[in-house]
């Protein structure tokens, strides 16, 4: 699927937000961050744009009980993908539930912006552990 950036802003209702510069190592390509809300006992929402290919390393949100993420499409077209299993394709609407402590990524398609809002699970000792780019290799082999 193809959104262009014109197309995109029209249906992204959370806005771009500002770029993602504290964590642009973290990703391959430009992302840009929207702090929605956070909850008094730590539930936090943020609208995460991804420009076309963009894609976050590798990553495990680590808890002792509890925690994860859920990811909440809301404009354009991406990928999530769990370690050991095949890439799932992402469309506005689509929900990801995230267990924590499983190793995964997600990003934009390759001719699309994509969207999502971040939800942080709160639990017992979270953390957030940043590992090895999705390489061009793994990410070419995508059929878009």
């Amino acid at each position: 699927m193809k959104m262009n950036k014109e197309e995109f802003d029209k249906k992204n209702i959370f806005g771009l937000g500002e770029p993602n510069v504290a964590f642009s190592e973290y990703f391959i390509g430009n992302s840009y961050l929207n702090q929605l809300a956070k909850t008094d006992n730590g539930i936090s929402f943020a609208n995460v744009t991804f420009e076309p290919s963009c894609r976050n390393n590798w990553h495990i949100h680590g808890a002792k009980s509890g925690g994860g993420q859920v990811l909440i499409c809301t404009a354009g077209y991406g990928w999530y993908q769990e370690e050991g299993k095949n890439a799932q394709k992402l469309s506005p609407g689509d929900i990801v539930v995230i267990p924590a402590n499983v190793k995964h990524w997600h990003g934009a398609r390759k001719d699309s912006w994509f969207s999502h809002i971040a939800v942080e699970v709160p639990g017992e000792e979270t953390s957030t552990k940043w590992l090895e780019p999705v390489t061009d290799e793994e990410y070419d082999k995508l059929d878009d």
